[in-house]
């Protein structure tokens, strides 16, 4: 089992900038890739970025691109995501999660493919 510990969350302006960090810790010598997700009040919870471990590969939502950076730290079983120019709509709780085991680029975006998910950390952004 892996454990994901959230930090960085907090209140912005709008146009501001704030850094996500997720770090895991236990069974992570076979980690594959790790995501993050997000969710709104009222909403279902959606996917936001995700990075493939080993290779670095990167995937975004269409609402994030260009604003949002996912990266990872191999040292310190780390990822982070970069969100710059916040918007009203990105308000949420967001979550990190990791995956094990092999998942297809196109699945990186379904949540029921990550094992393990993190306490979720509170971005709010206002107008």
């Amino acid at each position: 089992q892996v454990q994901l510990v959230e930090s960085g969350g907090g209140l912005v302006q709008a146009g501001g900038s704030l850094r996500l960090s997720c770090a895991a810790s236990g069974r992570t010598f076979s980690n594959y890739a790790m995501g993050w997700f997000r969710q709104a009040p009222g909403k279902e919870r959606e996917f936001v970025a995700a990075i493939r471990w080993s290779a670095g590969y990167t995937y975004y939502a269409d609402p994030v691109k260009g604003r949002f950076t996912i990266a990872r730290d191999n040292a310190r079983n780390t990822v982070y995501l970069q969100m710059n120019s916040l918007k009203p709509d990105d308000t949420a709780v967001y979550y990190c999660a990791i995956s094990q085991n092999y998942v297809a680029p196109n699945d990186l975006t379904d949540q029921k493919f990550y094992g393990d998910w993190g306490q979720g950390t509170q971005v709010t952004v206002s107008s």
